[in-house]
Protein backbone atom coordinates (compact mmCIF):
# COMPACT_ATOMS: atom_id res chain seq x y z
CA UNK A 1 0.00 0.00 0.00
CA UNK A 2 1.36 3.47 -0.18
CA UNK A 3 3.17 4.83 2.11
CA UNK A 4 1.52 8.25 1.25
CA UNK A 5 -1.64 6.62 2.34
CA UNK A 6 -0.30 5.33 5.21
CA UNK A 7 1.08 8.63 6.25
CA UNK A 8 -2.35 10.67 5.42
CA UNK A 9 -4.06 7.92 8.18
CA UNK A 10 -1.46 8.11 10.52
CA UNK A 11 -1.66 12.05 10.14
CA UNK A 12 -5.15 11.72 11.41
CA UNK A 13 -4.40 10.31 14.25
CA UNK A 14 -2.63 12.80 15.78
CA UNK A 15 1.32 12.38 14.48
CA UNK A 16 2.78 15.18 12.37
CA UNK A 17 3.95 13.94 8.38
CA UNK A 18 7.54 13.59 9.68
CA UNK A 19 6.26 11.25 12.58
CA UNK A 20 4.28 9.15 10.68
CA UNK A 21 7.38 8.52 8.31
CA UNK A 22 9.65 7.66 10.66
CA UNK A 23 6.89 5.44 12.68
CA UNK A 24 6.30 3.37 9.59
CA UNK A 25 9.94 2.94 9.27
CA UNK A 26 9.98 2.04 13.05
CA UNK A 27 7.58 -0.38 11.79
CA UNK A 28 9.24 -2.33 9.16
CA UNK A 29 12.62 -2.18 10.89
CA UNK A 30 11.40 -2.61 14.43
CA UNK A 31 13.89 -0.74 16.27
CA UNK A 32 16.19 2.23 14.78
CA UNK A 33 18.76 5.03 15.85
CA UNK A 34 17.92 8.65 14.96
CA UNK A 35 20.88 8.04 12.25
CA UNK A 36 19.49 5.37 11.01
CA UNK A 37 15.77 7.02 11.08
CA UNK A 38 17.28 10.36 9.56
CA UNK A 39 19.17 8.18 6.94
CA UNK A 40 16.26 5.91 5.59
CA UNK A 41 13.58 8.77 5.46
CA UNK A 42 15.67 11.86 4.25
CA UNK A 43 14.58 13.84 6.93
CA UNK A 44 17.22 16.21 8.81
CA UNK A 45 18.86 14.45 12.02
CA UNK A 46 17.64 17.13 14.05
CA UNK A 47 14.23 16.94 12.91
CA UNK A 48 14.24 13.37 13.09
CA UNK A 49 15.55 13.19 16.74
CA UNK A 50 12.35 15.81 17.29
CA UNK A 51 9.60 13.61 15.73
CA UNK A 52 11.14 10.55 17.39
CA UNK A 53 10.65 12.26 20.73
CA UNK A 54 7.06 13.46 19.79
CA UNK A 55 6.37 9.58 19.13
CA UNK A 56 7.37 8.88 22.17
CA UNK A 57 5.14 11.70 23.90
CA UNK A 58 2.46 10.43 21.81
CA UNK A 59 2.43 7.08 22.70
CA UNK A 60 3.75 5.75 19.04
CA UNK A 61 7.44 4.84 20.18
CA UNK A 62 9.70 3.71 23.01
CA UNK A 63 13.29 4.18 24.04
CA UNK A 64 15.66 1.58 24.23
CA UNK A 65 18.73 2.91 26.24
CA UNK A 66 22.20 1.07 25.75
CA UNK A 67 25.42 1.87 23.92
CA UNK A 68 23.33 3.60 21.03
CA UNK A 69 20.08 4.81 21.56
CA UNK A 70 17.32 2.96 19.77
CA UNK A 71 13.94 3.72 19.33
CA UNK A 72 11.19 0.94 18.86
CA UNK A 73 7.50 1.02 17.71
CA UNK A 74 4.43 0.65 19.86
CA UNK A 75 2.88 -1.83 18.30
CA UNK A 76 0.43 -0.05 15.17
CA UNK A 77 -2.60 -2.15 16.94
CA UNK A 78 -1.71 -0.79 20.42
CA UNK A 79 -1.15 2.59 19.79
CA UNK A 80 -4.68 3.01 17.26
CA UNK A 81 -6.24 1.15 20.47
CA UNK A 82 -5.12 4.07 22.73
CA UNK A 83 -5.45 7.05 20.21
CA UNK A 84 -9.27 5.94 19.97
CA UNK A 85 -9.56 5.02 23.58
CA UNK A 86 -7.76 9.00 24.71
CA UNK A 87 -10.20 10.50 22.17
CA UNK A 88 -13.49 8.77 23.45
CA UNK A 89 -12.34 9.73 27.05
CA UNK A 90 -12.20 13.53 25.62
CA UNK A 91 -15.06 13.23 23.62
CA UNK A 92 -17.63 12.14 26.80
CA UNK A 93 -15.86 15.05 28.31
CA UNK A 94 -16.73 17.33 25.72
CA UNK A 95 -20.09 16.30 25.95
CA UNK A 96 -20.53 16.77 29.62
CA UNK A 97 -18.48 19.68 29.71
CA UNK A 98 -19.06 21.88 26.82
CA UNK A 99 -21.84 24.76 26.72
CA UNK A 100 -24.94 23.70 25.27
CA UNK A 101 -26.64 25.35 21.86
CA UNK A 102 -29.60 27.35 24.03
CA UNK A 103 -31.38 26.95 20.78
CA UNK A 104 -31.67 24.71 18.12
CA UNK A 105 -31.64 26.14 14.79
CA UNK A 106 -34.30 25.39 12.08
CA UNK A 107 -33.30 27.31 9.56
CA UNK A 108 -31.40 26.45 6.13
CA UNK A 109 -28.27 25.20 6.28
CA UNK A 110 -25.63 24.85 3.60
CA UNK A 111 -23.64 21.63 4.10
CA UNK A 112 -20.34 21.44 1.40
CA UNK A 113 -18.22 18.80 0.84
CA UNK A 114 -19.13 14.69 0.64
CA UNK A 115 -17.49 13.65 3.88
CA UNK A 116 -19.94 16.49 5.67
CA UNK A 117 -22.80 15.34 3.63
CA UNK A 118 -22.50 11.87 4.33
CA UNK A 119 -21.77 12.67 7.94
CA UNK A 120 -24.98 14.80 7.98
CA UNK A 121 -26.85 11.81 6.04
CA UNK A 122 -26.09 9.31 9.00
CA UNK A 123 -26.67 11.61 12.01
CA UNK A 124 -30.50 12.20 10.23
CA UNK A 125 -30.73 8.23 9.77
CA UNK A 126 -29.64 7.61 13.93
CA UNK A 127 -31.94 10.10 14.60
CA UNK A 128 -35.01 9.23 12.82
CA UNK A 129 -37.75 8.56 15.54
CA UNK A 130 -40.61 6.84 13.15
CA UNK A 131 -39.95 7.35 9.49
CA UNK A 132 -37.26 8.22 6.59
CA UNK A 133 -37.73 8.78 2.76
CA UNK A 134 -34.81 8.19 0.97
CA UNK A 135 -34.34 9.01 -2.80
CA UNK A 136 -30.79 8.96 -4.35
CA UNK A 137 -29.03 6.31 -6.57
CA UNK A 138 -27.77 2.57 -5.45
CA UNK A 139 -24.36 3.55 -5.15
CA UNK A 140 -25.33 6.64 -2.55
CA UNK A 141 -27.96 4.56 -0.55
CA UNK A 142 -25.74 1.20 -0.48
CA UNK A 143 -22.98 3.66 1.64
CA UNK A 144 -25.79 3.83 4.30
CA UNK A 145 -27.14 0.28 3.99
CA UNK A 146 -26.32 -0.27 8.08
CA UNK A 147 -27.78 2.72 9.37
CA UNK A 148 -31.04 1.56 7.42
CA UNK A 149 -30.85 -1.72 7.92
CA UNK A 150 -30.87 -0.88 12.13
CA UNK A 151 -34.20 1.54 11.45
CA UNK A 152 -35.83 -1.33 9.54
CA UNK A 153 -34.76 -3.70 12.69
CA UNK A 154 -35.87 -0.85 14.85
CA UNK A 155 -39.69 -1.05 13.26
CA UNK A 156 -39.45 2.34 11.86
CA UNK A 157 -40.67 2.90 8.28
CA UNK A 158 -38.17 3.20 5.73
CA UNK A 159 -39.22 4.17 2.05
CA UNK A 160 -36.52 4.13 -0.36
CA UNK A 161 -37.06 5.34 -4.36
CA UNK A 162 -33.75 4.28 -6.06
CA UNK A 163 -33.18 2.54 -9.47
CA UNK A 164 -32.66 -0.86 -8.60
CA UNK A 165 -31.62 -2.00 -4.76
CA UNK A 166 -32.94 -4.43 -2.67
CA UNK A 167 -33.36 -3.81 1.78
CA UNK A 168 -35.55 -6.35 3.48
CA UNK A 169 -38.05 -5.04 5.08
CA UNK A 170 -38.01 -1.57 3.26
CA UNK A 171 -40.61 -0.04 1.00
CA UNK A 172 -38.79 0.14 -2.13
CA UNK A 173 -39.89 2.21 -5.09
CA UNK A 174 -37.73 1.71 -8.33
CA UNK A 175 -37.45 4.82 -9.78
CA UNK A 176 -34.58 6.88 -12.10
CA UNK A 177 -32.55 9.01 -10.15
CA UNK A 178 -30.02 11.60 -11.67
CA UNK A 179 -26.50 11.03 -10.86
CA UNK A 180 -25.35 12.40 -7.17
CA UNK A 181 -28.98 13.53 -6.55
CA UNK A 182 -30.27 12.94 -3.09
CA UNK A 183 -33.46 13.53 -1.48
CA UNK A 184 -33.92 13.09 2.43
CA UNK A 185 -36.94 13.69 4.79
CA UNK A 186 -36.72 12.14 8.36
CA UNK A 187 -40.19 11.98 10.70
CA UNK A 188 -41.95 14.84 8.22
CA UNK A 189 -39.81 17.28 10.31
CA UNK A 190 -36.13 17.53 8.09
CA UNK A 191 -35.02 17.18 4.95
CA UNK A 192 -31.73 17.06 3.11
CA UNK A 193 -31.38 18.16 -0.58
CA UNK A 194 -28.73 18.76 -3.43
CA UNK A 195 -25.53 16.68 -4.69
CA UNK A 196 -23.20 14.08 -3.53
CA UNK A 197 -20.86 12.79 -6.01
CA UNK A 198 -18.02 12.33 -3.61
CA UNK A 199 -15.86 15.79 -4.05
CA UNK A 200 -15.31 19.07 -1.92
CA UNK A 201 -17.64 20.63 -4.06
CA UNK A 202 -20.75 18.76 -3.63
CA UNK A 203 -23.30 21.10 -1.72
CA UNK A 204 -26.64 19.84 -0.03
CA UNK A 205 -29.37 22.36 1.90
CA UNK A 206 -30.80 21.30 5.39
CA UNK A 207 -33.34 22.57 6.64
CA UNK A 208 -36.28 22.28 9.51
CA UNK A 209 -38.74 24.55 8.21
CA UNK A 210 -41.79 23.27 7.76
CA UNK A 211 -43.06 24.99 4.27
CA UNK A 212 -39.61 23.56 2.73
CA UNK A 213 -40.58 20.24 4.52
CA UNK A 214 -43.86 20.19 3.11
CA UNK A 215 -42.90 21.20 -0.51
CA UNK A 216 -40.19 17.67 -0.25
CA UNK A 217 -43.25 15.94 1.12
CA UNK A 218 -45.54 16.85 -1.17
CA UNK A 219 -43.26 15.80 -4.45
CA UNK A 220 -42.37 12.47 -2.75
CA UNK A 221 -45.70 11.45 -2.21
CA UNK A 222 -47.14 13.04 -5.85
CA UNK A 223 -43.48 10.44 -7.25
CA UNK A 224 -45.03 7.70 -5.20
CA UNK A 225 -48.01 7.58 -6.37
CA UNK A 226 -46.97 7.89 -9.83
CA UNK A 227 -44.67 4.89 -9.64
CA UNK A 228 -47.37 2.94 -7.57
CA UNK A 229 -49.77 3.37 -10.61
CA UNK A 230 -46.63 1.95 -13.61
CA UNK A 231 -45.93 -0.82 -11.00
Amino acid sequence: MSHILLTDNLISFGLTRQEAQIYLELLTHGEMSGYEAAKETGISRSNAYSSLSGLIEKGAARLIEGETTKYTPVPLKEFLENALRELSDKADFLLKNAPKQLVSSDGYLTIKGSLNIKNKIRVMIEETKLRLYFQASPQIISEFETELRYLVEADKKVVILTDDYKLHGAKIYKAKTEEGQVRLITDSSYVLTGEMTGNEHDTCLYSGQQNLVSVMKEALKNKIVLLEKKQ
